[in-house]
């Protein structure tokens, strides 16, 4: 259990520590804002991408076996990180680390769920789990600042190494997993990396190197290929790790499409902030983190109590209602400037904290509950890896509407993006108002 706990809580902080190393990172390695949405993206861009199918990974080598592969290289990532040269070393370390975090997640549920015969004490472990995954993301913020200000930016990635080892130490005496049959599809995953990897670029490279440019051109392409032949692959495959007749239910697709909305606005609005504290209001790491302790406080308390409250009134109006209070945070942040005062910024963020985290547990139930007990794993694989792409596309377009032709924060740019987020949450709370069951 504690084993499974530290590996994914260490995948969990990176996140969101990195966010706040993030102005340390350009100022000592370059790369201008392109660059910092790089480093954000390769890692959330392969952690999504691969989450597609390291589920069966896991179950073909054993929950322990994948796990320990997927530390083991989780850690030498984070050593290529800690100590890269230059902003293209980092990003080419940051996508070895979002591959093994995208292993490291599905495989350390699947120790837990190993470790606890009793049905109420794997429960009870599972919810253990999810809550360390909050906490995590809670402490992020902070952690990044702390090291940042104390040691230098390099420390958020370095302190991964001494985990790493303490988890593949404990590792040596879990018990191995059992191996299962699953088929891997080569094909279909592939494509779904280039097809993310060719958006991003598009997204990310388009304000910089101009959109009608050859390489943004040729991304875009790359983005529309990739997309065809995951289309054509998983609709031929005998085992797709998409199976394409599952989206037709409406209780799919619209909970996949309401993921990629929230962690837009949520990655997305951590991203912005981060930013602003830091280039705007001159904050140190460190006060920028601690800015945030408010949010990761709101955020953990929220996810316990959701459960209970979609009990009540039934998971929809939960949803609905969770889109509705994020679509008021961000239209709460536009009037934000360089002379807001902090506790007026403190009191704006609660809606942001509050409106994710009611909302996702009951979103991640009810899809659960749409499918069949065998796709399970799929579904929520899928919802993860559409959530992660949310999350990266949010990055991509808030740091090309930050930048400035002077280098600096651009406050117009940041309403624009908060505007357009905003406008995909209520498209989204609208659909799920038409179209989720009630119960």
């Amino acid at each position: 259990m504690v084993a499974a706990l530290l590996g994914f809580t260490v995948i969990t902080i990176d996140v969101t520590a990195v966010n706040i190393a993030l102005p340390a990172i350009r100022h000592s390695l370059g790369g201008g804002m392109a660059g910092t949405q790089w480093v954000v993206d390769a890692y959330t861009l392969m952690f999504a991408a691969l989450m597609l199918s390291a589920g069966a990974l896991s179950d073909r080598a054993g929950a322990r076996r994948a796990y320990a592969w997927g530390v083991a290289l989780f850690t030498l990532a984070s050593l290529a990180c800690g100590l890269a040269p230059g902003i293209g070393a980092l990003v080419a370390a940051r996508v070895a680390q979002g591959g093994a975090a995208a292993v490291v997640m599905p495989a350390s549920l699947s120790l837990v769920r190993q470790a606890f015969d009793d049905a109420r004490a794997r429960a009870q472990a599972i919810a253990l789990w999810t809550v360390g995954g909050s906490v995590a993301m809670a402490a992020g913020p902070v952690l990044g600042g702390l090291l940042t200000d104390s040691v230098g930016w390099r420390a958020v990635f370095l302190i991964n190494l001494p985990v790493g080892a303490v988890i593949l130490a404990l590792l040596a005496r879990v018990p191995r997993s059992p191996r299962r049959p699953a088929a891997l599809d080569l094909g279909g995953q592939l494509s779904a990396v280039l097809a993310l990897a060719g958006l991003a670029f598009t997204v990310i490279e388009g304000g910089r190197l101009g959109w009608t440019s050859a390489p943004v051109l040729a991304a875009a392409a790359l983005t529309v290929a990739g997309g065809c032949a995951f289309r054509v692959v998983e609709a031929r495959h005998r085992q797709p790790m998409v199976p394409l007749n599952m989206l037709t239910d409406r209780r799919v697709s619209v909970p996949l499409v309401v993921g990629f909305a929230v962690n837009a606005a949520f990655y997305g609005g951590i991203f912005l902030l981060g930013l602003y504290y830091q280039q705007l209001r001159g904050m140190s790491g460190l006060e920028a983190g601690l800015m945030f302790i408010p949010v990761s406080a709101v955020v953990t308390v929220t996810n316990l109590f959701s459960p209970r409250l979609a009990a009540r009134i039934g998971r929809r109006p939960v949803i609905v209602a969770g889109q509705l209070v994020f679509t008021g945070a961000m239209l709460a942040l536009l009037p934000l400037a360089a002379h807001t005062p902090l506790w007026l910024v403190v009191v704006l963020l609660l809606p942001l904290s509050t409106g994710g985290a009611v909302l996702v547990p009951a979103l991640t139930a009810l899809l659960i509950d749409a499918v069949p007990a065998e796709r399970a794993g799929t579904a929520s694989g899928l919802l993860n890896s559409l959530r992660q792409t949310g999350g990266a596309l949010a990055v991509a377009l808030f740091g090309g509407l930050l930048a400035s032709p002077d280098g600096g924060f651009s406050l117009s740019g940041m309403r624009v993006g908060l505007l357009a987020v905003a406008v995909l949450l209520l498209v989204t709370a609208a659909l799920s108002r038409l179209f989720l069951p009630r119960g």
